[in-house]
């Protein structure tokens, strides 16, 4: 959480060219140092990310095996950052519990499962069987 003064929304708007560009930095970078304050499960999904990252780039497959690897960390971490955005918002509006809350931080973290699946599934039949060849 930030100290700083809300201001208007609309004072944001109407940037155009580089200066929105600029902008558009700036506030993804304070997504990511927000998320990694912030929430264990990001930090603990780009450290993932970190690690294996290399390792995809090092295993004997495929660019095409090598880029679904590495997509597939991605999408974790993306879906992560949409799923804190949700619950961001949900406990923005109130800590009551909510029908509708609990359905939107549910779905949010059914996204997450979703996308472990997918890199599970992804290294599951690409790493595995390049690393087990380099063994046997």
């Amino acid at each position: 959480m930030t100290n700083e003064k809300p201001q208007d929304a609309n004072a944001l708007k109407g940037k155009t060219g580089l200066r929105r560009l600029l902008n558009a930095f700036g506030y993804s970078l304070q997504g990511f140092r927000a998320a990694w304050q912030n929430e264990a499960a990001f930090r603990e999904e780009a450290m993932l990310t970190i690690v294996l990252t290399p390792v995809a780039l090092l295993l004997p497959v495929t660019a095409l095996e090598k880029l679904l690897l590495i997509l597939s960390l991605l999408l974790l971490v993306l879906v992560e950052l949409l799923n804190s955005a949700v619950e961001a918002v949900v406990d923005r509006i109130g800590p009551e519990l909510h029908p509708l809350s609990g359905r939107a931080k549910d779905l949010g973290s059914a996204a997450v499962l979703i996308a472990c699946l997918i890199l599970g599934l992804t290294w599951l039949f690409i790493a595995v069987p390049a690393v087990l060849g380099l063994i046997l």
